[in-house]
C-alpha cells in the first residue's frame, strides 16, 4: 500500500505518474532523452546503467522496468543483464562499459564518490566526454527515481516475468506515451 492516496492500483512510478501527470510528462521526457534518443551508447546499454543503478538502490520496480527494458534491446535473455548484475567486472561485456558501470556505481554512493582516476579508465577504455557524461546523469537521475519510487512506497510486482510486456513497450515505443489511460 502506497504511503499516499494515488487514486489507482497501478505499481511503481507509473500509479505516481497516473495521479500527477503534470510531473510525468518532465520525468519521461527526460527519461527519453536519456534513454532512447539518438548516442553512441545503444539504448540496451543506457537502459543497463538504469537498472545496474536501481539494483543497487535496491529499487525493485525500477530494476526489473529497465531490465526488462534492456533484455528487449539486448533479446538474449537476460543472459548478460544477469552476469552484470551479478559482478559488473566478471560479466562479458566491453571494458568501456564495464568502466562506465564503475562510475554509475560510483555516483550511486555520491557524486564526489567519481575520481579523476575513474574517469581516465573509462576514457583508456575508449570512452568519450559524452559517454561518461551520459553515464553520470543516467546514474543520478535514477538514484532520485529510486528514491521518489520507493520513498512514497508503492507497489512492486517481484517476478520478473510481470515487466517483461513493460519493459517491450517502453524499449520499442519508448517513454512519451508509457501511461496508461485515464
Amino acid at each position: 500500500m502506497p504511503h499516499i492516496d494515488l487514486g489507482n492500483q497501478y505499481p511503481g512510478i507509473v500509479g505516481l505518474m497516473v495521479r500527477h501527470p503534470e510531473t510525468a510528462k518532465h520525468i519521461n521526457a527526460l527519461v527519453e532523452s536519456l534513454l532512447r534518443e539518438p548516442h553512441s551508447l545503444s539504448s540496451g546499454e543506457r537502459e543497463m546503467i538504469a537498472a545496474y543503478v536501481s539494483l543497487q538502490n535496491e529499487c525493485n520496480f525500477c530494476h526489473q522496468c529497465h531490465a526488462a527494458a534492456a533484455n528487449a534491446h539486448l533479446q538474449d535473455d537476460y543472459q548478460v543483464l544477469d552476469a552484470v548484475f551479478a559482478n559488473p567486472a566478471t560479466a562479458p561485456i566491453s571494458d568501456k562499459m564495464k568502466s562506465l558501470l564503475a562510475i554509475a556505481g560510483k555516483v550511486k554512493e555520491s557524486g564526489r564518490a567519481v575520481t579523476a582516476e575513474d574517469i581516465a579508465a573509462a576514457r583508456n577504455h575508449g570512452a568519450t566526454d559524452d559517454e561518461i557524461h551520459h553515464t553520470v546523469l543516467i546514474a543520478a537521475t535514477f538514484c532520485m527515481l529510486n528514491r521518489y519510487v520507493d520513498g512514497l512506497g508503492t507497489f512492486s510486482p517481484e517476478n520478473r516475468e510481470a515487466y517483461a510486456e513493460m519493459g517491450g513497450m517502453l524499449a520499442h515505443q519508448g517513454y512519451l506515451n508509457a501511461l496508461p489511460p485515464q
